[in-house]
């Protein structure tokens, strides 16, 4: 147990969890699916992607203050949720299992993207060679449990990516695409063409911090020590003075992050609605990151294009790494939950662990492989992400009112943007919902 600090300084040092968060979500969302969205829609749809990042994070907050008065893994909070069970386990895990067969679509159109640049680079060497060689060594990182190095050097890498993607927006100004203030309310507006209702609500989902992202929120907030330093649940003074204080340092992270992740994503949007839009280019299939990279070489000029490459791959690839490592966490706790493995027996959770860092990567690749059109299968894989947010609804509701201990209730305020949130979640995922039936 440790006291939490109380002055920036000692605040700054142990901020974390949601930056890790930020590393996977600046990634196929920002890069890809921001793009796409408006490459094809222009700015229109600008307001459901500011949207987008700035509902989710009291849902966020939600679950990392669960994890920081139990010390409970997702999977076993979520087999606490009222409702059928079939075999004891939660109908909450079985609909997480099920949509994660869609989220492996999206894993493999990452998988794609990385391998596309990597060809951009090295031709001599075709895609699937190289999705297969990529693969080969995120499994290798993930088993042997390289997340330190990774996970600082990805760091550094989007705030050199970020650095870059403003330049970009700010350079464009200058040139033939320059953006217009009539546009940008426009983009405001909350207008939402029928043909577009699909790819907007994909990119709602898989942009700023998604369902999946919520998700792993708990097991880093563990891990990096917000819920060790809490200390178990005590009916004491001295630990509800702990527990206030680590949730206080939990709102700087997860706010602060919040932050980051807004301005890129706009920043991408921003991009793709001026340069690819105008221009009536949509990334898709293999030439996704030859026609992306457009958005640097028309502002920043042809030089930029291989900054655009670096940053690019990094971007991916973080989110490829982390995605791994959060994979097998999250499919070894269910599988704990189910009964399949003892969760709780180190050795046991380790070696599964291990098994799934090979497993995973490798059904990917296959994935991307056979299907061949990354673009899709990501967007594919952001609606399912809307869709899992309902889930992330319900459960911070039952964390906020059945499991939350009075004296860390929060502020009238706090309440009132959570309801916010969540009723904007709702909306929108069964408005999506109504719309595929539709079609």
């Amino acid at each position: 147990m440790k006291e939490p600090p109380q002055n920036l300084t000692g605040i700054f040092q142990h901020l974390g969890p949601g930056f890790v968060l930020s590393a996977a979500i600046v990634g196929s969302g920002e890069l890809i699916a921001t793009t796409a969205l408006g490459a094809r829609a222009g700015f229109i749809t600008f307001w459901i992607i500011i949207l987008s990042c700035l509902v989710k994070v009291t849902l966020q907050l939600e679950w990392g203050k669960h994890a920081i008065h139990t010390g409970e893994t997702t999977m076993t909070a979520l087999n606490t949720l009222p409702g059928g069970k079939l075999k004891k386990v939660s109908w909450g895990i079985w609909l997480w299992l099920f949509i994660q067969v869609f989220k492996f679509l999206q894993m493999g159109g990452i998988v794609g993207g990385v391998a596309i640049i990597l060809n951009m680079v090295a031709p001599a060497i075709n895609i699937p060679v190289w999705a297969v060689m990529i693969t080969l060594i995120t499994s290798f990182l993930v088993f042997k449990g390289y997340y330190r190095v990774i996970e600082k050097f990805s760091l550094w890498m989007m705030v050199f990516f970020t650095i870059s993607t403003l330049a970009s927006v700010y350079f464009l100004q200058f040139t033939q695409f320059r953006i217009s203030w009539p546009e940008l309310q426009q983009g405001l507006t909350l207008g939402l063409p029928p043909d577009m209702v699909m790819v907007a609500i994909a990119a709602f989902g898989i942009t700023g911090v998604g369902g999946d992202e919520i998700m792993y929120y708990n097991y880093w907030c563990i891990e990096k020590g917000y819920a060790a330093f809490t200390g178990p649940k005590q009916a004491t003074v001295e630990w509800e003075k702990r527990a206030r204080g680590w949730i206080k340092i939990m709102y700087y992270d997860a706010f602060l992050a919040m932050v980051v992740y807004t301005v890129v994503t706009a920043a991408f949007y921003l991009l793709g609605a001026a340069v690819l839009h105008r221009q009536g280019l949509v990334p898709e299939g293999y030439n996704v990151i030859e026609i992306l990279s457009d958005m640097y070489t028309q502002t920043l000029g042809s030089w930029a294009e291989i900054i655009f490459m670096i940053g690019a791959f990094m971007a991916l690839y973080s989110t490829l790494f982390t995605a791994a490592a959060s994979f097998t966490r999250t499919f070894t706790d269910a599988f704990g939950q189910i009964g399949w493995i003892d969760f709780y027996h180190y050795p046991t959770r380790k070696r599964f662990i291990s098994i799934l860092a090979w497993v995973f990567p490798l059904a990917w690749c296959a994935l991307f492989i056979f299907i061949k059109l990354p673009v899709s299968m990501i967007l594919i894989g952001g609606f399912m992400t809307s869709i899992l947010l309902l889930l992330v609804v319900v459960a911070a509701i039952h964390f906020r009112y059945r499991r939350l201990p009075a004296a860390l209730k929060p502020s009238l305020f706090y309440d009132f943007a959570f309801w916010l949130s969540a009723g904007t979640i709702v909306a929108l995922g069964l408005y999506g919902i109504i719309q595929v039936i539709k079609g």
